[in-house]
């Protein structure tokens, strides 16, 4: 099989994307590759913090590597340190050159992602890309994936949906017109359980926080650890 990086956020569609990777078997996922935000040491966007992110990858059985990028970030800025985190792949394992992403649908992120790559030499790979998200979102619940909302853009969804489980329950509840995995960035997730997991990760939920007046950030902490911290 090809070695390949998968790119990794933390939720539903990274993990989703390795199991079917995993399925597949025509690609080799020997690690992973997250960008963090610098200072509140957490995964950019979702806002899962770095420890429960090491955790995750522990349970995956793969090494994560760390694309750093600063709280205020320019796409310049996001492709230099992305770039410099799969230099530091080929560093560990040479040849490498096949990344692949967990995108399901937006045709311009793809787009985009397709053309940074190939600027440094990576070949791109989408094995959830083009499926039908309420037919995928049925699919991972059933298949035992067991993910929280961490995020929620509150111009788009209620911030009473922040720290829901994504399940039949949500699914069922949510307001028409909102898609069922999120993909016009309703909503974000933490994924603690599924059959990419060699065993589940023991969370426990934190504080709510709003961030620029739009983000309903929930902490998701492991358990014992101190939840009073910012995102």
């Amino acid at each position: 099989m090809t070695p390949a990086l998968l790119s990794w956020s933390g939720g539903k569609d990274a993990a989703w994307a390795l199991h079917r990777l995993r399925q597949r078997g025509e690609l080799d996922v020997v690690g992973l590759v997250t960008t963090v935000t610098e200072g509140v040491e957490r995964v950019s966007m979702q806002g899962i913090r770095v420890d429960v992110l090491e955790q995750q990858a522990r349970a995956t059985g793969l090494p994560v590597l760390q694309a750093r990028i600063p709280h205020a970030c320019d796409n310049a800025t996001y492709e230099a340190a992305f770039a410099a985190a799969l230099r530091t792949a080929q560093d560990r394992w040479p040849g490498l050159r096949d990344i692949a992403f967990g995108d399901l649908f937006l045709a311009d992120i793809r787009a985009w992602r397709d053309a940074s790559c190939a600027r440094i030499g990576w070949r791109t790979h989408y094995p959830l890309f083009g499926s039908d998200t309420a037919s995928l979102a049925r699919e991972m619940i059933a298949g035992g994936l067991r993910a929280s909302l961490c995020c929620i853009d509150t111009t788009r969804l209620d911030a009473r949906f922040a720290g829901s489980d994504f399940d039949d329950v949500l699914l069922a509840g949510l307001p028409p017109g909102i898609d069922p995995c999120g993909e016009h960035g309703e909503f974000h997730t933490c994924a603690w359980a599924g059959p990419m997991f060699a065993a589940p990760l023991d969370l426990q939920r934190g504080e709510t926080v709003l961030r620029d007046d739009r983000f309903a950030y929930v902490d998701f902490a492991l358990r014992g650890a101190s939840t009073t911290t910012t995102h």
